[in-house]
């Protein structure tokens, strides 16, 4: 479960930087909203994804409530799960 974290959050910190740096620009500089429709689904998704697994995570693997909070709060800036996927999965 910890491997398909890491992925999640890998993937989810992508989407992210998809969305804020080609997506948002693209739809407020080009006026091309396209590609937030699709990105913005697939990034909500994942992200949705990431908090579920990582809520589930908390229990299988007895997260305190701290390690828990930091690591669902880092899902909101960009390169945040990059750092946890870093600093907390990097023995996965």
């Amino acid at each position: 479960m910890l491997k398909i974290f890491k992925v999640t959050a890998i993937v989810e910190g992508i989407s992210a930087l998809l969305l804020f740096f080609f997506a948002m620009p693209m739809k407020y500089i080009f006026n091309d909203p396209i590609y937030v429709k699709h990105i913005g689904m697939a990034h909500g998704v994942l992200f949705t994804a990431y908090i579920i697994l990582a809520t589930i995570l908390k229990f299988s693997e007895k997260w305190d409530l701290k390690k828990y909070f930091i690591i669902c709060i880092a899902s909101i800036p960009p390169f945040g799960t990059f750092y946890i996927e870093k600093k907390y999965l990097k023995n996965v």
